[in-house]
């Protein structure tokens, strides 16, 4: 029988999220090294979506796991398209 997710689960899920929005806004701010800042990014964006997860569980519904896997998808997305991009550009026309 799984264990009920209490709210002391939930405050954990919500630090460690907050710790990695901190982490990825700090990385962000301070570097200038565009490589380092998607990363950074993409760290906010994993604690937005660990949040989002972890609210989600304590509600007992599956809103939250949903919206994470769209807005990782979006994330892929959002990277991939701009290197095509520039693959396209680079190689000349189609």
């Amino acid at each position: 029988m799984p264990e009920a997710f209490t709210f002391e689960i939930l405050r954990n899920y919500l630090l460690v999220g907050a710790a990695l929005m901190s982490l990825g806004m700090v990385g962000f701010l301070a570097r200038r090294n565009l490589i380092v800042m998607f990363l950074s990014a993409e760290m906010m964006l994993q604690g937005t979506a660990l949040t989002l997860v972890g609210f989600g569980r304590y509600h007992g519904n599956w809103t939250g796991q949903v919206f994470t896997i769209v807005m990782l998808t979006v994330a892929a997305l959002e990277s991939t398209v701009p290197s095509f991009a520039l693959n396209v550009k680079l190689s000349g026309p189609l």
